[in-house]
C-alpha cells in the first residue's frame, strides 16, 4: 500500500465533507443506527458504535444529533430499516471502484449509483467484477507531527496486534486484519493515540496512476458527487492521486 497517496485522498475527502455537512451528518446517523441495532446502545460494549461515534465527533456532528440517532435505533420498532449494499465498477481511466451504501430503498440507491458511474463515463459492474482487486483490512493513520517517535509508535502498534506498520512521510500507516481492527484501534486509543483517519473495508492491492488532467478532473468530480449522496457511505478505489 505504500505510495498510494492515501493522505491526499483523505485531505480531499475532508474538504468535500466540509462542503456537505448535512449529507455527512445523515450518513453518520445511519451508521450509528446500524451499529446500535447490531450491538446495542452502549458504546463501551459495542466497539462498532464506539468507532462510529468517534468519527461522527471528528466530523463535528453535534452531540444532540448523536444521542437522537442512538435513541431512535434503540427504540423498539422505530426508525427505518437500512441495509448495506455494495456496488462495484470502473470509473474514468479504468479506475476500479467499490461503493458501500446504506439504504432503505434499493431501487433509488441503485439508480443513483448507476447514474454517477455513467455520468462520468464509467460503468457499473456485476458482483466480483472489481472486488478481486481489493482485500479487506483495517487501516489506521497516525500523524508523524503529533507522534514523532517512530520506534515507539511501531512497537505499540505491533504490540496491539497490527499486521503491518508502514512509515510514510507525513504519517504512519498501521494495517490490521479486518477482524482485528477494533481491537487494535481500542488498544492504541488506550495508549493515548489519536488518529488522522481509520477505516475497515476493501483496500486496493495495487494502485493506478492517471496522467491525463481531464480524467483526473472527472475522477475528482465523481468522488465529490458520491460524497454528497446520502446513501453512499464509503468509496474505495485504486486511483493513486
Amino acid at each position: 500500500m505504500s505510495g498510494h497517496s492515501k493522505w491526499n485522498n483523505i485531505k480531499r475527502k475532508k474538504e468535500a465533507s466540509d462542503s456537505a455537512k448535512g449529507a455527512v451528518f445523515t450518513k453518520m446517523a445511519k451508521l450509528i443506527m446500524i451499529a446500535v441495532k447490531e450491538g446495542g446502545p452502549d458504546p463501551e460494549g459495542n466497539s462498532k458504535l464506539k468507532d462510529v461515534i468517534s468519527k461522527a465527533k471528528a466530523a463535528n456532528m453535534p452531540n444532540d444529533n448523536i444521542k437522537r440517532a442512538i435513541q431512535k435505533a434503540a427504540g423498539a420498532g422505530s426508525g427505518d430499516d437500512y441495509e448495506e449494499i455494495q456496488y462495484e465498477g470502473y470509473g474514468p481511466g479504468g479506475i476500479a471502484f467499490m461503493v458501500r451504501t446504506l439504504t432503505n430503498n434499493r431501487n433509488r440507491t441503485a439508480a443513483d449509483v448507476r447514474h454517477i458511474f455513467t455520468k462520468f463515463g464509467g460503468q457499473l459492474g456485476v458482483d466480483g467484477s472489481v472486488s478481486y482487486l481489493f482485500e479487506d483490512k483495517g487501516v489506521i493513520l497516525i500523524s508523524r507531527e503529533d507522534f514523532e517517535n517512530e520506534d515507539k509508535v511501531m512497537e505499540d502498534s505491533l504490540e496491539a496486534g497490527a499486521a503491518d506498520f508502514i512509515p510514510e512521510e507525513e504519517y504512519y500507516e498501521i494495517d490490521t486484519e479486518a477482524s482485528d481492527y477494533y481491537t487494535v484501534k481500542e488498544a492504541l486509543e488506550a495508549k493515548g493515540y489519536e488518529f488522522i483517519d481509520s477505516s475497515v473495508g476493501p483496500v486496493a492491492i495495487t494502485s493506478n496512476k492517471v496522467d491525463d488532467p481531464a480524467i483526473c478532473e472527472s475522477l475528482e468530480k465523481m468522488l465529490d458527487m458520491m460524497e454528497e449522496n446520502e446513501d453512499i457511505q464509503d468509496v474505495f478505489h485504486n486511483w493513486d492521486n
